[in-house]
Order: C-alpha cells, then structure tokens, then sequence
C-alpha cells in the first residue's frame, strides 16, 4: 500500500529528524485509520477530513511542504519515495519575500449554512448533529460537496446514540446524489461501493482488521478500540458474478409461525446503491433491533435470527437464505444485521419492485415476561432506474 510504502522509505529520515511525515485521512470511520496505523507502527499525526473540505478528488495525495510551509511538489509517485525524500531534505529553500493568503470565497462566509453546518460538524460533537443536517437541508439548490457531506452527517448520526429511521438509507442517497452531480469523484464513489455488492468493489475494504488486531495483540498491545465495527459488505471481497446457488430449503414455507404484530423487533433496511439498472447489482442491508419501547430483548437460549428472501421472477438472490447466530448471553439487546445481494433482470421495467422476505426469532417480552417464536414478514424496496 502507498501510505505504509512512503513511511517505510522514509523511516531513516524521520529518525533522523530531517523529515516529518502526516497525513490526512477521508474516512466516514477515523478510528480504523488508528488501527491500521497502530497495526503497521506509524506513528506520525493523522489528520480527519470526514467531510472532503479540502475537495481531493482521488488518494493518495502526496505533497511536499517545506520548513516555510510552501508546497514544493505533489503527486509525488511511491517509485520515486526514497530518491525524492532526500533531494527533498537536502535542498535549501529560500524563505518567500511575502506570503500571500486568498480571502475565503463569499459563499463560504461564517454566517452561512454551509460553513455553520460544517463548523457544528467538526467542532459541536455528535449531541449536534441533527443541528447540522438541519443546516445543509436549508441551502437552496445544493451542490455536489453539500450532497456529499449531508450524507457524511446522516451516516454519523446512524452510527450514533441519535440514531433516526432511514439515515443510513438518506447517507447512501445523498452520497449517490453527489457523485451524479460530479462522478469523477473517487472519495465519494469509494464510500457508496463500501456498503455496496461485490461486483462493484475493488477490493476488500476492511478484511484487514482481523488480522491487524490478531498481530497487535501478539505484540503485547492492545489494539485500538473502533467506535462501529466493520463487516458484511465492508469485508466481502470483490467477485466477478452473483453466486445465486441454490440453498437451505425454506424455514417457513407455509407461513405457520405466529406474526409479531407487536412489533416486538423494529426492522431497518437500506438499498445500496439507491437505485439499480436493469441487469446490474445492488446489496441490502437489513438491521433488526428489539423494540426497547415495548421492553423486548432478545431470547438467546433458543433459535438463532433466520431471513428468508423470496425470489421474484427473472431476479437473482444471494445468498436467500441468512442467519445470526445466537451472542453467549441469555437475553441481549444488540442489533443484528443481515446482507444480501440481488441482480435486476435485463428487461426489468423502471419503478419500484417489491422483495418479499421474512424473519424468524425469539424474543420476550419483558425481563421476566413471555418468550415468544415470532416471523415478521418485510417488503424490501428496490428503485429500478436506467
């Protein structure tokens, strides 16, 4: 990789103390920016740009500022690190007669939405970031960065104790909305196909942290803690076709189990990416959460959560059929998530198409209330759009 490259060719000159290195990092997540850092011991400042401030269009970036602060060079290729990092310490540069800062652009001004939402964002905490999406939904005819960083602020409230129904689903609409608008945008493009199927990925994004953690510890460290942990679509490896073999048979073919009309179980599902063609890939995300409002937990000392996604005609599913297996806890109130991935038949009309699926737990009540074997039946919405 080029960022664990650079600092392994210029390891000499930062013990030295004639180059210091830091770094700027677009993650939606910056604390696994730690752990990687942690993981391959660089220890130099990492910087957050959750938001793209800075407009960088692609990563990585690398620049060269001198003892001055004037950027010398960029784009530097990693070839070229060791040769470039010496010339670069070893030349004298002369300090500028008169150091010129632009004023900020008229629409960036304090007192607008934009920059009042972006200062809440960076400085006001999580308690405040309904503030801030309030903020970007109030500027008229919104730009592509505005888009952008409305989706950064609804995931980080999904992620969040402030949690809302549907912001994981408005952060991938909004990332979607901006990339239309500018899609030669390579940060954004990267943050939808995170959460997005296999045929569109490039690469795994977060396999890495298993094995990071396995060898921190085996070091005699603690490795650092992650506020949200990756996994499903952010693990899964890129694949050239859908893999829609057929499967377990059906848990509840003739729709027995007694419905959770409560619901004791509250269901969340995003579609990513927002809308499909006919003929491509999409990847849904389903979280089950116990009602908290009705005191409903999980039952643990029973079956495991089960999905069940039907097949409409012409559609592939994969894989139908999903399970989450039971935590060591006899009750828990965790949520429990489940992916899958589907492809859109080719002559698929444009519109709205409805996925048929269910799921089957155990759940109670109460702490010393009944325990109950339930199915919730769902209805997943997939926009077919060309």
């Amino acid at each position: 990789m080029h960022v664990p490259g650079w600092h392994e060719q210029t390891l000499k000159l930062q013990q030295e103390g004639r180059l210091a290195m830091a770094g700027i990092v677009q993650e939606q997540h910056p604390d696994r920016a730690r752990l990687f850092m942690q993981w391959k011991r660089m220890d130099w400042p990492i910087l957050v740009d959750s938001l793209n401030l800075l407009g960088v269009q692609v990563v990585p970036l690398t620049v060269a500022i001198d003892e001055h602060g004037i950027v010398r060079a960029t784009g530097i290729k990693l070839a070229d690190a060791a040769r470039f990092a010496e010339e670069f310490v070893n030349t004298s540069y002369p300090a500028p007669a008169v150091l010129v800062v632009p004023p900020p652009p008229p629409d960036l001004h304090a007192t607008s939405p934009r920059a009042s939402a972006d200062d809440v964002f960076l400085w006001g905490g999580i308690g405040r970031v309904s503030e801030v999406i309030a903020s970007y939904r109030k500027i008229r005819d919104a730009d592509a960065p505005v888009l952008f960083r409305l989706g950064v602020a609804y995931r980080a409230r999904y992620d969040s104790p402030h949690r809302e129904p549907g912001d994981f689903q408005a952060a991938v609409d909004h990332w979607q909305q901006a990339l239309d608008l500018n899609p030669n945008q390579y940060i954004w493009r990267r943050r939808i196909q995170q959460y997005g199927p296999r045929l569109d990925k490039p690469y795994p994004f977060y396999d890495w942290v298993p094995a990071a953690r396995r060898e921190i510890r085996e070091r005699g460290e603690e490795p650092a803690p992650l506020v949200v942990e990756p996994g499903g679509a952010e693990f899964a490896s890129p694949a050239k076709q859908l893999q829609a073999a057929a499967g377990p048979a059906e848990p509840d073919p003739g729709g027995r189990i007694h419905r959770d009309e409560m619901p004791f179980v509250l269901v969340e599902q995003t579609v990513v990416p927002p809308a499909v063609a006919p003929g491509a890939t999409g990847r849904v995300h389903l979280v089950f959460r116990p009602n908290t409002a009705r005191q409903a937990h999980w039952n643990n000392e029973a079956g495991d959560l089960v999905v069940w996604v039907q097949t409409p005609d012409g559609w592939e599913i994969d894989p139908r059929r999903l399970t989450v297996p039971n935590p060591p806890l006899e009750v828990s109130l965790e949520p429990r998530q489940v992916e899958f991935e589907f492809r859109v038949p080719t002559g698929a009309a444009e519109g709205d198409t409805r996925v048929a699926a269910y799921a089957l737990y155990y759940v109670c009540e109460d702490e010393n209330g009944v325990c109950l074997y339930r199915r919730q039946d769902l209805q997943v919405r997939i926009a077919v759009a060309r």
